[in-house]
């Protein structure tokens, strides 16, 4: 995709076996080479495999030794600071060409909420955290908003590359084309985040954009179909997949309470009043504002696979949602799965009288509230005693 874009990037060939790594190794005009453990997260250099193999990334000097490695890495865990101590299922492996660093670069382009549009985010610190440099030396970083429609001028990129100190005219030319470049691919392919890291001046005087990070809009699936293709759920967490497949949108936490709600910014609230109440939400899961007493049961079925979960907090603010749907959802689901943990649910909004009453004549142990504090309240005191008995 960046080489498409014009962006130049090492040479490099994907390996999904041991075998496969041998053979591309072997198609290189050199053997000194990186071999790369591809798994979505970062941090991979730091990282280190369930089997025991330090590190993610690594400099080889023979097809023999890639394949070495990638036998090593493929079909391993792969742990880093961004992937919980589990760690991420490595896949495959990149071969790609090594080419020597004079100087290390960040370059990023991400929507920014204060301008209201996209920003370049440069840095002359690469390959590093662009966290720690924004910790430590925060002057380092040079932010730059982008007009959507017109692009980065060709002033404005040359003037962030001499801003980052390339060291020669031509790098600083080839560091501007790169930041151009950079944004129509942003802008082409509907990118919400493309992270550069490390864009790197070589000792032969080329600007190579060393890896990449990419992160795309989900509502533009339906034009980007070529890119969704390339999605690889190994990587994801199979209940997020499975979730994401019934219309939810769910996100795995370490808490013991599990959250039900609709809408993003209601289950925002709804985890932050439970912190306050001294609990701790087990996840995030908006079921949106079109759920069906299936979809409800799923969730359940979700948060239920959590055996940390000690109690369910229903919170459910009927708009375009009918209270009374989420009810049968959750009298449904509490009969067929033979629900254990407290459930303490709050229906407000359309429907919610009929919600209530179709719980309360349910003959079932769920405890109805109508305060969002009350009920995050009552949610914490029963996943206490609920664990205490347990």
């Amino acid at each position: 995709m960046l080489a498409a874009g014009q962006v130049n990037t090492p040479k490099s060939i994907p390996a999904f076996s041991a075998d496969e790594a041998l053979a591309a190794a072997k198609k290189f005009d050199k053997n000194e080479l990186v071999i790369k453990a591809q798994v979505l997260a970062g941090g991979r250099g730091k990282g280190h495999f369930s089997n025991g193999l330090q590190s993610g990334v690594h400099l080889i000097d023979s097809p023999e030794q890639a394949q070495d490695l990638a036998s090593k890495m493929i079909g391993s865990n792969l742990i880093t600071k961004q992937t919980g101590e589990a760690g991420k299922l490595c896949t495959a492996v990149m071969l790609a060409e090594r080419r020597t660093p004079k100087k290390e670069y960040y370059a990023a382009i991400l929507n920014d909420r204060s301008s209201l549009g996209p920003v370049l985010v440069a840095s002359s610190e690469g390959g590093m955290s662009i966290e720690e440099v924004a910790r430590d030396t925060p002057e380092k970083i040079v932010k730059t908003p982008i007009d959507f429609q017109n692009g980065l001028s060709q002033s404005e990129a040359l003037d962030i590359a001499k801003k980052l100190g390339f060291s020669t005219d031509d790098a600083i030319k080839q560091a501007a084309g790169i930041f151009q470049n950079l944004f129509k691919i942003f802008k082409e392919k509907d990118m919400t985040q493309i992270e550069i890291n490390p864009l790197a001046e070589t000792e032969d005087g080329a600007v190579l954009a060393m890896d990449a990070k990419f992160g795309f809009d989900e509502n533009a699936e339906f034009r980007q179909q070529d890119v969704f293709k390339l999605r690889d759920t190994t990587q994801e967490d199979p209940q997020e997949v499975e979730a994401a497949e019934h219309g939810l949108n769910f996100i795995k936490l370490d808490g013991n309470i599990g959250c039900l709600v609709n809408g993003a910014g209601l289950a925002m609230a709804t985890m932050d009043v439970l912190t306050h109440q001294g609990g701790s939400p087990a996840n995030f899961l908006d079921v949106g504002g079109s759920a069906t007493p299936a979809a409800v049961k799923k969730a359940f079925e979700l948060l239920l696979t959590e055996k940390s979960v000690r109690a369910i907090y229903v919170n459910v603010f009927g708009g375009i949602m009918r209270c009374d749907m989420i009810a049968e959802g959750i009298i449904k689901a509490t009969k067929e799965l033979d629900l254990k943990v407290p459930l303490v649910v709050r229906l407000q909004g359309t429907k919610s009288e009929e919600a209530r009453k179709l719980i309360a004549d349910s003959g079932l142990k769920i405890f109805a509230t109508t305060g969002l504090d009350e009920g995050a309240r009552l949610a914490v005191q029963k996943a206490n005693e609920y664990a205490a008995s347990n």
